[in-house]
């Protein structure tokens, strides 16, 4: 067994800022990753960072900003620290070093982004993820924190009082991919997920292969709920052949786009009549699909994203990276022709329900970056939020684990306070399939101890043998379904009904297919039976997290009545506050989904965001 006072689970932009805010704190840390750092998906962010730092802007703008971006549905508390500490945080990175791109009289460089009052996003050409990863990561290397790459964790070691609101994380269980080793790994202090969002339950999708939302499955399975998981962002300026990332810093120097009449849509059709291609994302990619299902777009697919206009020298000085995505996946000479785009999966605003200390409600466990919801994003997270988000709630999250005080939080976590239950019609019965209430391993992913007789240390055992028994089941059989089509089968109906447009009749279809698949989970098996790099093993079991996420993002949509943010509705198509300014829980409850309800804190620390009409 290793054992260390924090343990961080992921090594993207989060997990390598908490990482390094625990060490400062004086915590013996460690980081376990399933990938070595600097291959973190953080590293595919091209945008920038949200930063109030020039005279002229100020906190308060972004924060007003992010509100209404999120069409009020972000907690205030988290949205004020989001905004209150992004500048500070910014400056530090440059202090470590972070090659920002500057103007010519030395200053970092910011540009427009959509959404925002004042062009306060602070960027690294169009790889500030990459530049912000390599930044952090020579940092963790200074530290000499302890960093165990290529392990995949894949359970965690939590008691098991009845209301998760008592129990306590130990730590987690990792495979080691190298080997076909599984270990515990002991926190004294904490656990700190921050395992990036769900692409994967997509297929369409601008995230790695990696990012199967594992974080926030495992936290979901041990009692966490999952909060607002139906609002998923679509990026409005992905290639179509392959999902991949055009960054919006292409509309914010000046890209237009165009559908297959050459018209720019945004201002002809009225979408956005003032800004255009800097409307907030959510409604920039409707705009796209609502052109080419008028028959507007370009082989009924894409429409047109040009930045020729701009010029060699700018696009090579500012957007170079963007000439070789569209080169070498689309064969586009960028600077000659338009890129094809059309809308993909991008980013999840929802996921594990935190406070903006990055705690949740089992003591000693904490999430930040993707996998975490504060609620910093609400229903629709603004470009260049982010990237500020990983630095600062990672951060957070770090030092309180390792015992800093950060003051009592605002943003609630739990079943505690104000709080209502709530019921979904869903057309098959939702969870695991055979949710009999034990904590087994189909019902429940692994098995928690006994919190009257387990220590820190038997916690972590006990979780490890469940899991080496899982494993060692999934090895043993020798025939049944592959993991890759059931999640093919997933991946193909959540594009098909759980996208931009959602219909109460597409809905309950994915919840149909999921519950199939599910079924089909139950015969999984390992084709390759080796122990040495077994990726067949390591993708069944991040299968069942994709199964998981898939039906919780559904469930959450049909539930949802009300058009808000990225959650369009066929039949509701107006914004509910009387009904809906609240956030969506789902708690796994012994394999059975249980939805309720919280209301959204408006109330920021001197004034309150009262939600308006959101136009663009």
């Amino acid at each position: 067994m290793h054992e260390h006072d924090v343990i961080v689970v992921g090594a993207g932009g989060a997990g390598l800022r908490a990482a390094i805010a625990a060490q400062e704190e004086g915590a013996d840390v460690a980081i376990v990753s399933k990938l070595h750092p600097v291959r973190s998906h953080t590293g595919a962010a091209e945008g920038g960072i949200n930063a109030a730092l020039r005279e002229g802007d100020s906190w308060e703008d972004h924060a007003y900003d992010t509100m209404k971006g999120s069409d009020y549905l972000g907690d205030a508390p988290a949205v004020e620290t989001l905004c209150k500490q992004s500048p500070n945080e910014t400056i530090q990175l440059e202090h470590w070093g972070m090659a920002f791109s500057r103007d010519d009289d030395g200053r970092v460089s910011q540009r427009p982004f959509g959404g925002l009052s004042f062009p306060r996003t602070t960027y690294a050409g169009a790889e500030t993820g990459h530049q912000l990863l390599h930044t952090m990561y020579e940092q963790v290397v200074k530290r000499g924190v302890t960093v165990y790459d290529e392990w995949y964790v894949t359970d965690l070691a939590v008691t098991d009082e009845e209301r998760p609101e008592d129990r306590t994380c130990h730590g987690v269980v990792a495979y080691d991919i190298s080997t076909g080793e599984l270990s515990g790994f002991r926190a004294n202090d904490g656990v700190i997920l921050a395992t990036g969002g769900p692409g994967q339950v997509y297929d369409h999708t601008t995230n790695a292969v990696s990012n199967t939302g594992d974080g926030v499955a495992m936290a979901y399975r041990a009692g966490v709920p999952m909060e607002d998981m139906e609002f998923i962002q679509f990026h409005p300026t992905s290639l179509p052949s392959t999902g991949v990332l055009i960054s919006e810093g292409v509309r914010g120097e000046g890209g237009i786009l165009y559908n297959a009449e050459g018209e720019r849509f945004m201002f002809e059709y009225g979408y956005a009549s003032n800004d255009g291609e800097l409307a907030s994302r959510d409604v920039v990619a409707r705009a796209e699909l609502s052109e080419v299902n008028a028959g507007r777009g370009i082989e009924d697919e894409y429409v047109h994203l040009d930045m020729r206009h701009l010029g060699e020298e700018r696009i090579i000085d500012r957007l170079e990276n963007i000439l070789h995505l569209a080169e070498d996946f689309e064969g586009v000479d960028a600077l000659e022709e338009p890129m094809p785009v059309k809308p993909g999966q991008h980013y999840a605003m929802g996921g594990i329900e935190t406070d903006e200390n990055g705690e949740t409600c089992i003591a000693g466990l904490y999430a930040a970056g993707e996998c975490a919801c504060a609620s910093v994003h609400g229903a629709n997270r603004l470009g260049g939020n982010a990237l500020p988000e990983l630095i600062i709630f990672g951060k957070r999250a770090g030092q309180h684990a390792a015992g800093k005080d950060l003051g009592e939080a605002k943003v609630t976590t739990g079943q505690q306070g104000e709080y209502e239950l709530g019921e979904v019609d869903s057309p098959v019965e939702p969870g695991a399939v055979d949710a009999s209430g034990t904590d087994d391993a189909a019902a429940d992913g692994g098995v928690r101890a006994d919190a009257s007789t387990a220590d820190s240390e038997d916690v972590v055992d006990r979780a490890v043998e469940a899991e080496r028994e899982r494993v060692q089941a999934l090895l043993d059989r020798d025939e049944g379904v592959q993991h890759a089509e059931i999640r093919s089968a997933v991946q193909e109906s959540m594009t098909e009904n759980v996208n931009v447009f959602r219909e109460e009749a597409g809905l309950k279809q994915a919840l149909r297919d999921i519950r199939e698949a599910r079924e089909r989970y139950e015969d999984v098996f390992v084709n390759d039976p080796s122990r040495t790099f077994n990726t067949d093993l390591v993708q069944t079991i991040e299968t069942r997290n994709v199964l998981d996420l898939a039906e919780a993002i559904t469930l959450g949509a049909l539930a949802r009545e009300e058009f808000r943010g990225a959650h369009w509705r066929a039949e509701f198509q107006e914004r509910n506050d009387e009904e809906w300014l609240k956030h969506t829980l789902l708690s796994w409850n012994d394999g059975t989904p249980e939805l309720w309800y919280k209301p959204v804190i408006l109330e920021g620390e001197e004034k309150r965001y009262e939600p308006k009409i959101r136009s663009y």
